[in-house]
């Protein structure tokens, strides 16, 4: 089912080797033309132009945007018991991961009387955005709010899709999820709309305010991500989030049906979803393209799953060596990966590149997704090599302050000066010496 690329024997230079990995395209260029008018109009005719794009899209006009607070409560209230559990202990796991996480403020003194701190500041006021299309994320809200919330962000509000099904407001679980975490601010908007929105403000239709945020965060399609491309600057963003992927570096070790499995586990999320086996075994290839025709018929979303496996951004990749998978996988740099080998521990630690590593064979990228207590909203098409998933810092700004006495000063004058005159900008110099009229330069 998998196509596969042969690179026993060799591996490419970097440049050669992405290139010929398999990878989902995705032309958020092309998505900008479609979106800029929706953002253009949102900025110019606030909820008016929301509702219109609403009704269009999702095929729903809510009588207002924020969702009433007795909707979150009764939301909760309905939850199933089973998935309320879930959900707690879910939320709990994240809350102890992401609390270790806070910087502390860090004072240098650079001399005697001159000191630098770094202080983190969180961000005041955050739009979070839940998916709400082929399928319902509650872990999404936990994902986004849990950092959020312990980086002490203190004005949180969180946008999802109306649903027709539910009479204009996103999903109940969705909702109910908000509920739990304490989130008592939900806008039922999606898509690049939502951003606008979230980016601009506005007035809703029973005149209550919308306030703008300072920072969009969550995952979304290629429309809500040419939106953030679009407003970056308006608002600060995490990502750019495209589809989601999987790479499994595996030896002949690894059972087949577990790699199968997690291969699809992902296939199920979008038909562009990237399944990647990297392996030293052909005998494992071979069981691992077995299990799948066996699984793919059986589950409910096979036709979803079928097209995402046989897509192009789905692949297997023969390899000599483990080494010289960790050299695939660093040139792939997933989004999640998952170490399926002999001293998985041992091969996970020489990995650079992935937005979250997942090591042996009871670590699957799905027990990331809900209940590991690490952040699934991560890095995609390769941006794993320089960026970070959704974490505490994401919503922490570095302040730097700067305090020197007089001496400490006038000791490093002559220094500031000297490099004042060298950039040809004698003004920055005089800064300082005008505080001291009475010394020689």
């Amino acid at each position: 089912m998998l196509n596969r690329t042969d690179l026993r024997g060799r591996v490419p230079a970097p440049a050669e080797l992405r290139a010929t990995l398999p990878r989902a395209e995705v032309d958020v260029d092309a998505a900008l033309r479609a979106v800029r008018p929706v953002v253009d109009a949102v900025r110019e005719r606030g909820v008016d132009a929301v509702l219109e794009y609403t009704e269009r899209f999702d095929k729903v006009r809510p009588r207002a945007v924020r969702v009433p607070a007795a909707e979150l409560d009764r939301a909760l209230a309905e939850l199933d018991p089973a998935v309320r559990a879930a959900l707690t202990e879910a939320i709990a796991r994240a809350r102890r991961v992401h609390a270790d996480q806070r910087r502390p403020d860090v004072t240098t003194e650079v001399v005697p009387g001159g000191t630098v701190t770094e202080r983190w500041v969180p961000v005041a006021r955050v739009g979070l955005y839940a998916p709400g299309g082929l399928a319902v994320y509650p872990s999404s809200v936990v994902m986004n709010v849990v950092p959020a919330q312990a980086a002490g962000v203190s004005s949180l509000v969180l946008c999802s899709p109306p649903q027709a099904e539910f009479g204009g407001l996103p999903h109940p679980t969705t909702l109910a999820a908000a509920a739990l975490l304490g989130v008592d601010e939900v806008w039922a908007v999606g898509g690049a709309q939502a951003v606008a929105l979230l980016a601009h403000g506005g007035t809703d239709t029973d005149g209550t305010r919308l306030d703008p945020v300072d920072m969009v965060t969550g995952p979304g399609n290629v429309y809500l991500t040419a939106a953030k491309r679009l407003l970056r600057g308006v608002v600060g963003i995490d990502s750019e989030a495209g589809p989601t992927e999987i790479a499994v570096l595996a030896d002949g070790t690894a059972d087949p049906a577990h790699v199968a499995a997690d291969l699809v586990s992902q296939a199920e999320h979008d038909p562009l979803a990237a399944s990647v086996l990297v392996t030293t075994s052909e005998a494992l290839a071979d069981a691992v393209d077995a299990e799948l025709a066996r699984r793919v018929p059986a589950t409910k979303h096979a036709d979803r799953v079928r097209e995402a496996l046989t897509g192009t951004q789905s692949g297997t990749v023969l390899v000599s060596s483990v080494d010289d998978g960790v050299l695939v996988v660093d040139a792939y740099a997933a989004e999640h990966l998952e170490i399926q080998t002999a001293d998985a521990r041992a091969v996970a630690a020489k990995v650079r590149n992935a937005g979250a590593i997942f090591v042996g064979p009871y670590a699957p990228v799905s027990l990331g997704d809900y209940c590991a207590g690490s952040n699934h909203v991560l890095p995609t098409g390769g941006s794993a090599r320089h960026s970070s998933g959704l974490s505490v810092q994401t919503f922490l700004r570095g302040i730097h302050v700067v305090d020197y006495s007089a001496d400490a000063l006038r000791d490093v004058a002559g220094k500031v000066v000297a490099l004042a005159d060298a950039e040809d900008l004698p003004a920055h110099g005089e800064a300082v010496t005008a505080r001291f009229p009475g010394d020689a330069r």
